[in-house]
């Protein structure tokens, strides 16, 4: 695992992770423009999907044991954990106050 190309938040999700083999982590991948068959070979064989030649940013719900590898790969520059999102619009309740 090459943990300088891993945000903090993914590196803490991984040590926390249960199961190596489940796919559970939603990551940006942040690579070179991708050209090579080799790159896009291993990430499709990983699980990641609409792989374009030229694109250099990706989304995916992989396994530790994929992040791992991943992380190895010359052509990768970093991975990042997706952050939840939540509705701007949604109301929520602080107390008895609502905002």
């Amino acid at each position: 695992m090459n943990y300088q190309k891993l945000d903090a938040p993914l590196a803490v999700a991984l040590n926390d992770a249960q199961n190596s083999e489940e796919q559970s982590l939603n990551i940006f991948i942040h690579t070179e423009p991708i050209d090579d068959s080799n790159a896009t070979t291993v990430l499709e064989s990983l699980g990641v999907t609409d792989v374009i030649p030229g694109r250099d940013v990706f989304t995916a719900t992989l396994s530790p044991n994929a992040i791992s590898q991943l992380s190895e790969q010359s052509w990768v520059k970093h991975l990042r954990l997706s952050q939840k999102l939540h509705l701007v619009n949604q109301r929520k309740s602080m107390g008895g106050l609502r905002i």
